[in-house]
């Protein structure tokens, strides 16, 4: 008992725990009203600029993917052996700029160049954030505020619609408006601005954080000494069909989110008639409160499956979600009025979510402490390589090559969709069996 005892006394308080927890989920909800901001402008930016949608998929995919995807294990190494309160720091601030950049860029090449200082500053966001609060709560007590943390993407894609939609429609009945150097500012340009200049804000708010210390999970020490490469191969050679079902079968479920938070907007407007203060109003609420639901229901329903007898519960519930979304997104053009489209487009929002905080405490769990930010660098990774980097382009393309429609916008994602779904099932079936039985360990070797 004593020694459970001490085990509990080297955290820190649940204060100051869900302190930071708060924070961190205000700067990851900050990061994804920059990122996403650029879903609810694709066709003024198309108009203005005069690019195709494949052209603009590569704004919202690739282009962002690219510098997140090269810099998160970097990053995550760094996480792993500095001070994670200054990496997260400096990466905000770098976004922040990035964002101010996007409102000032006149041509496609600039605004290309902001999108990747933008996938730079955001690449410190998820190992740090994940990091540090897996040394602020023990694992019997991480996945709630993991949960409260992963609807920051959610809370910020709605906001960014939201606030974003209305900003939009402020900025079209003011005067024009001209900056030294930079020229005419356009309605879509300002609305980057607007929503980029706070963002100084955040930098201040996550300086206050305190970097907690480095505890082994179960051990109730501090585990300092940096882990080498050869030892994370080992780690993930020795779990791998786990770590398949986490860093590529989730990814591939993640095609079908950035699927839907890139081109539903151009569905609505295209196929529905509708303005995007509209859109941003409707679809942003529905994007808050679905997609926030379902990371809050994620750790209650893998409790459920839990209690059932299911220790693979986590992996479970993916698996179902999937499905799910796979059968929402297909409904989403065959709708005959835009609020029935909507009904479907907020069960595919809830059910593509559900799976994310169970998702992230398992990596947390099946991977030691002086890995995880290396690990969650490299969940960064797959999950925008694959996922931001595919989703939009794949519902791209179709719409330009296969349907050669724009208005076909709500086939392609039901198409994206169907495509990557069965690499997502197969990975994730795999995982099953293993991560059943790497709990039953782990559970046996705290018994004792």
């Amino acid at each position: 008992m004593s020694n459970q005892s001490n085990t509990l006394d080297q955290w820190p308080s649940s204060k100051l725990g869900w302190y930071t927890a708060i924070l961190l989920t205000v700067g990851y909800s900050y990061s994804f009203i920059d990122r996403q901001i650029i879903n609810l402008l694709v066709e003024p930016i198309r108009a203005d600029l005069e690019i195709s949608d494949t052209q603009i998929s590569f704004l919202q995919g690739f282009a962002f993917a690219i510098t997140y995807v090269f810099m998160s294990i970097p990053i995550g190494r760094i996480v792993d052996r500095f001070n994670r309160t200054l990496v997260l720091a400096v990466g905000t601030t770098i976004y922040v700029i990035s964002t101010c950049l996007c409102g000032l860029s006149n041509t496609y090449a600039q605004l290309l160049m902001a999108r990747l200082g933008l996938g730079f500053g955001e690449a410190s966001v998820t190992p740090a954030s994940w990091s540090m609060l897996s040394d602020y709560f023990p694992p019997e007590k991480l996945a709630r505020p993991i949960s409260i943390l992963l609807m920051g993407p959610y809370i910020g894609a709605g906001l960014s619609l939201m606030i974003g939609g209305e900003i939009y429609m402020w900025a079209e009945g003011l005067d024009v408006l001209s900056i030294p150097y930079f020229g005419e500012i356009k309605s879509w340009q300002l609305t980057f601005l607007a929503v980029g200049i706070p963002g100084f804000l955040i930098v201040i708010l996550i300086a206050t954080i305190a970097d907690p210390p480095r505890l082994q999970a179960g051990k109730g020490m501090v585990d300092s000494a940096p882990v080498n490469w050869e030892e994370v191969r080992t780690q993930l050679r020795s779990n791998s069909r786990i770590y398949g079902a986490l860093l590529l079968g989730v990814p591939a479920v993640v095609v079908t989110l950035y699927g839907l938070q890139a081109w539903v907007p151009s569905f609505l407007e295209r196929v529905h008639d509708w303005d995007r203060s509209q859109i941003g109003r409707i679809y942003g609420l529905v994007s808050l409160i679905a997609g926030s639901a379902g990371v809050l229901a994620g750790p209650t329903l893998a409790g459920l499956l839990r209690k059932m007898g299911y220790l693979d519960g986590p992996l479970r519930l993916t698996v179902i979600a999937t499905l799910a979304t796979l059968f929402s997104v297909t409904c989403i053009p065959f709708m005959p009025s835009p609020m029935l489209s909507m009904a479907f487009i907020s069960l595919a929002s809830f059910s593509v979510t559900v799976q994310f905080a169970p998702v992230t405490t398992s990596l947390q769990i099946v991977t030691p402490n002086k890995m995880r930010g290396v690990v969650a660098g490299m969940y960064v990774v797959t999950v925008n390589l694959i996922g931001l980097g595919l989703g939009p382009t794949l519902v791209a393309v179709s719409t330009d090559y296969i349907f050669n429609d724009p208005k076909a916008v709500g086939y392609s994602l039901a198409l994206a969709a169907a495509v990557s779904t069965p690499f997502a099932l197969i990975f994730l079936y795999r995982g099953l069996k293993p991560f059943q039985i790497f709990i039953e360990n782990m559970e046996k070797n705290q018994s004792v």
